[in-house]
């Protein structure tokens, strides 16, 4: 027992989580472990996803400190036990008694100590799901100058993340967001524990994802990813950071790691499967099956999210919109938007309502939406929402005839989205430009920008809207059998002139990589075995 109870305690000093788990879980069943072992058998239990043991430990830990009379240390066990479980669903009867009997001991006791700070904390927590955003931040700040005096690393951060999240919810961005970059480097300099470290991580990414600062999500999600793989043991904060990343890789472009990260998402939050990170990676994973065409896989994943308690909208919309169903998208996204008030979610519902809105024919509507996006940017001052409202804005302009405004909207919104680095956005926009154009009469300049859009939609994977922009750069010719789309049958065209693959990626200014595989898709769905046999196919078929 002595040498299982040494080498835990090792390997709890090293972070080996799992280690510390199972040699202190040994140690106890050999026989009882003290109070304080039994709060870091807690916390690597907790750390290893095993929720049952760690409340267990945490349990007997209050319990033990009772009987040796502390019971300020008590206090602290229950503390714990509560933060713990904060993520929980359907505890909040558990909770509050933890918390009561916590706030009693230390009442009884009136001793001034960091367990008050913690205390504190949780209550402003509470204090900011009642509203009392105000109240919320002057607790904060008080746990916050707590921790600085007993130098406690832990408190200090928790607490001054706190009181960011309150700032940024009273709209004061700039003095929020300083709390919260002075409670990350805190976090990312190692100063800090590893259930509060993950606990910021996760919500000071989620908090950069709400005010549309794509930068910061960015830097702290990378930091987060590396802060992870150094403790590759720790499973709580995983699910969180694979569905984060995922969002990234897809407004990126990198679609396949995108959606290997949400995929890995779901497998690891499945589990429970009641939980509103588990109905996160599920509508991740559906963004990505829809994008693709894969509609059928997308409505499963929409249906996972639902009843992981994550409301499917705006997505299964644009999932109605893409199958051609446009009363449903049209209703639900209406629906949708009675429920939301004005944030992240609510400006994304506001851009899927004007492409439904749109396809729909109301016009007045899908204008009232495309102004509250402009009003919201214009009061945030996003990057990611000026894109967004100067894309709606070209978008409904166009659809109004003024053809002239909604090139200009669209360019401004294409010089956006390309400084944002999300090329299925900018791929988007650059097909309403050809729209715009053409109907300015320029078909040259339409034709480059169909050809652009194209390009990245087949590059993506992006297959329903590849069809979309593919169809007016197709000349009406009889079409081949075997479901060849409107770009293989270009190609087509000109493999039967004797052109090479350099040379129609040269024509059609598309790589030469695309070009390769659309010379083997053309192959396999015509049963081919070479250029010769396509050409003698194209002139059969009178393609030229």
């Amino acid at each position: 027992m002595i040498d299982l109870l040494t080498h835990g305690r090792d390997a709890y000093i090293r972070q080996a989580w799992s280690d510390a788990f199972t040699e202190l879980s040994a140690a106890d069943r050999a026989e009882a472990l003290d109070p304080e072992d039994l709060d870091c058998l807690a916390t690597a239990a907790y750390l290893v996803g095993d929720d049952a043991a760690s409340a267990d430990a945490r349990t007997r830990a209050y319990q033990a400190f009772l009987q040796r009379g502390a019971p300020v240390r008590a206090a602290g066990s229950a503390i714990w036990l509560a933060f713990v479980l904060v993520e929980k669903r359907n505890r909040e009867a558990e909770i509050a008694g933890w918390l009561a009997r916590a706030r009693r001991l230390l009442d009884e006791h009136a001793e001034d100590c960091v367990e008050l700070g913690f205390l504190m904390c949780l209550g402003a927590w509470q204090q900011v799901g009642k509203g009392d955003l105000q109240g919320a931040h002057v607790a904060f700040a008080k746990a916050a100058s707590m921790g600085e005096r007993f130098g406690n690393a832990d408190l200090t951060s928790l607490a001054r993340h706190g009181a960011g999240r309150a700032l940024l919810r009273l709209d004061h961005t700039a003095e929020g967001l300083a709390c919260l970059d002075e409670a990350m480097v805190a976090v990312t300099a190692g100063e800090v524990g590893p259930i509060v470290a993950g606990v910021i991580y996760c919500s000071v990414i989620s908090a950069c994802h709400d005010i549309f600062d794509l930068g910061r999500a960015q830097e702290w999600t990378t930091a987060l990813e590396g802060w992870c793989g150094a403790h590759p043991d720790i499973v709580p904060f995983r699910g969180p950071c694979l569905i984060r990343r995922s969002e990234l890789l897809q407004l990126h472009g990198a679609w396949e790691q995108a959606g290997d990260e949400a995929r890995r998402a779901c497998e690891r939050l499945a589990a429970p499967q009641d939980g509103p990170d588990a109905g996160s990676a599920f509508y991740q994973q559906a963004e990505l099956f829809r994008l693709r065409g894969e509609f059928e896989q997308a409505d499963e994943a929409y249906t996972k999210a639902s009843r992981a308690g994550r409301r499917p909208q705006p997505g299964l919309a644009l999932l109605r919109l893409a199958q051609g169903d446009t009363a449903s998208a049209d209703a639900a996204i209406r629906s949708a938007l009675l429920e939301v008030r004005p944030g992240r979610l609510r400006a994304s519902l506001l851009s899927a309502a004007v492409e439904i809105m749109l396809a729909g024919n109301d016009l007045p509507a899908a204008r009232l939406a495309a102004e509250e996006i402009a009003q919201l940017a214009h009061s945030v001052g996003a990057s990611l929402l000026r894109a967004v409202a100067a894309h709606a804005g070209g978008a409904v302009a166009l659809a109004s005839g003024d053809a002239e405004a909604a090139a200009g909207l669209l360019r401004e919104a294409w010089r956006e989205w390309r400084e944002l680095n999300a090329p299925y956005e900018v791929a988007r926009v650059r097909a309403l430009i050809g729209v715009a154009y053409a109907a300015l009469g320029d078909a040259e300049g339409a034709r480059m920008e169909f050809d652009a859009a194209l390009e990245v939609f087949e590059h993506l994977g992006a297959a329903p809207d590849a069809a979309r922009v593919a169809a007016p750069l197709t000349p009406e010719t009889p079409q081949p059998s075997g479901g060849l789309t409107g770009r293989e049958v270009e190609v087509l065209r000109h493999i039967a002139t004797g052109k090479t693959n350099r040379v129609i990626a040269g024509a059609l200014a598309i790589s030469e990589k695309t070009v390769a595989r659309h010379v083997s898709n053309i192959f396999t769905k015509l049963d081919l075995p070479s250029r010769a046999a396509a050409t003698a196919y194209a002139y059969e078929h009178k393609l030229l």
